[in-house]
């Protein structure tokens, strides 16, 4: 669904932008097509710096960034949001296929869930250097997009099952980014890590964000620091053994110290965006080095 929502919005830009090119600018249909790829790219531009202006005002104390450190950061996170939600989400079909999961295996699976206002394509990148590290990778797709954390719940059960009778594992891995973390815990809470051998998250606002609150959908307002969902998580420890990556200077999470999780593991990646992450080595190295000597 939302690979369908997303090719239809980048077309129904496209045309607008086009339009105007030719009604208010004497330029061939050429020269519109490229005013409309302009503004579909600048429009983005904008968003990922409202992003880091936003994250600015909210920011937790962080090691400094020299000025190209922070613009190759910024460069960085831009080309991750044109290459997840321009290139790779609208044509998930294309680029991501079906899960591998050969049975047997001396490791557990990896469940991998996106987060929010994502799909599974969110992990065409760091799924193929999983499964070059020798591991097997699930996916699911969280729908509807915008609706309550809790409805997540029974279709990663359904998922957990599913991979599980797929490879004949007992237990699997869960990594979640950003929002699939809490997905992750809200799992747990309600099952128990009777299945779960690990959790990692990356990015994840384990106290909730204040751009959260300009979400749409249950699952924003509860992202939103002080909500009554997001305290009540809060205050549960990790059930099973677990690691947080996360950047000290995301731009999605803010104020960043939310992006810690007492009693969990810590990994900080520090000069690098939040959907950046999906596409880092530095993260996948230590996604890598993470997953850990866990056994069937």
């Amino acid at each position: 669904m939302l690979a369908i929502a997303l090719r239809l919005f980048i077309l129904l830009e496209l045309v607008l932008y086009s339009t105007l090119a030719l009604r208010y600018f004497d330029v061939t249909p050429l020269g519109a097509g490229v005013f409309a790829l302009g503004c579909l790219l600048g429009l983005r531009l904008w968003i990922s710096g409202l992003t880091f202006a936003y994250a600015r005002y909210y920011q937790s104390p962080a090691p400094p960034l020299g000025g190209l450190q922070a613009a190759g950061m910024f460069l960085a996170e831009y080309a991750a949001f044109v290459t997840n939600f321009v290139l790779i989400s609208p044509f998930e079909r294309w680029w991501m296929g079906g899960d591998r999961l050969p049975p047997g295996g001396a490791r557990p699976p990896v469940l991998l869930i996106h987060g929010y206002g994502c799909s599974r394509a969110a992990w065409w990148w760091l799924r193929r250097r999983l499964e070059a590290a020798g591991w097997s990778v699930a996916t699911i797709n969280l729908e509807p997009i915008y609706t309550s954390i809790e409805n997540y719940v029974e279709p990663v059960a359904r998922r957990i099952d599913e991979v599980l009778a797929a490879t004949g594992g007992e237990r699997l891995i869960l990594v979640g980014h950003s929002m699939g973390g809490l997905v992750a815990r809200a799992y747990l809470r309600r099952h128990g890590a009777a299945r779960v051998a690990r959790l990692v998250t990356l990015g994840t606002p384990h106290a909730g964000s204040e751009l959260a609150r300009l979400g749409l959908g249950e699952n924003a307002r509860q992202m939103s620091p002080g909500s009554a969902w997001i305290e009540a998580l809060a205050r549960e420890k990790p059930p099973v053994d677990s690691l947080t990556i996360f950047s000290r200077h995301d731009n999605y999470v803010m104020p960043q110290a939310n992006l810690e999780w007492p009693g969990a593991q810590r990994r900080t990646i520090d000069g690098l965006g939040h959907l950046a992450m999906l596409f880092s080595p530095r993260v996948a190295a230590a996604l890598v080095d993470g997953l850990g000597p866990v056994h069937r």
